[in-house]
């Protein structure tokens, strides 16, 4: 008979939904609050100079990304 080894690799999905460490939901959270804030920037109707909205596409893309990362983050079971 073959052993069959318990896989503890986790799915994406398995990692969104599991419990997220407090840290790294107050991350997440102000990775969403630059991605908004960039958003209303990049989009505002008035004329702004090209160097502040590059610079908020490049924020909104970091809080973007920082919040992902954040929700992925899981919580060890022996914590």
């Amino acid at each position: 008979m073959k052993k069959t080894k318990k896989s503890t690799t986790t799915t994406i999905i398995e990692r969104a939904k599991a419990p997220t460490p407090r840290f790294f939901k107050q991350l997440r959270n102000i990775g969403l609050l630059l991605a908004s804030v960039s958003t209303i920037v990049v989009t505002a109707p008035i004329s702004l100079p090209a160097a502040v909205v590059t610079a908020a596409g490049y924020i909104g893309v970091a809080g973007g990304v920082m919040s992902a990362v954040s929700q992925l983050t899981v919580q060890s079971p022996n914590q």
